[in-house]
């Protein structure tokens, strides 16, 4: 006598064969990061062989924060912003982010104050550099560090 399968027992099978294969098929995926060293590289891109001085610039972001998607991050330079002084660029880097170069801020005489405000992703707990470019050519820095205790960036590319 020929047995009948009925849909409801083939379901079941189909979905034990379909979530053995899937448990097989896992895969880990190790988050994407630069390193302390690629950041420098990326600094050099952008600032070349110029002296960078700590001052002028103050970096604010929090100490711990929970989840590293949404990173407040406040960058100030002291600066009269006139005509004849005032800030041309400001750029932030990262050294575990995928991409160091996160942000590059450009200004000028008729922004009002040297004040810039964002939320950036971070892969995980590091240090944040900010560096400002004068109207006159001289470049100055700010480092703080920060501690993420849930990693953003997880993905290559983002």
């Amino acid at each position: 006598m020929e047995r009948r399968t009925s849909r409801r027992d083939f379901l079941k099978t189909a979905g034990g064969i379909a979530a053995g294969l899937g448990l097989g098929a896992v895969i880990t995926v190790e988050p994407a990061r630069a390193t302390p060293a690629e950041m420098a590289e990326a600094i050099r891109k952008v600032v070349g062989s110029a002296r960078v001085t700590p001052g002028k610039v103050t970096l604010d972001l929090p100490p711990l924060i929970e989840n590293g998607n949404a990173v407040p991050l406040t960058v100030t330079v002291e600066s009269p912003m006139t005509e004849a002084q005032h800030v041309r660029a400001v750029h932030v880097f990262t050294e575990k982010n995928p991409q160091p170069n996160v942000v590059s801020f450009h200004l000028g005489p008729r922004a009002g104050r040297a004040r810039v405000a964002t939320r950036i992703r971070l892969a995980d707990s590091q240090n944040v550099v900010a560096i400002c470019e004068l109207s006159d050519g001289s470049l100055w820095s700010d480092t703080a560090g920060i501690v993420v205790t849930l990693a953003a960036c997880l993905e290559d590319g983002i």
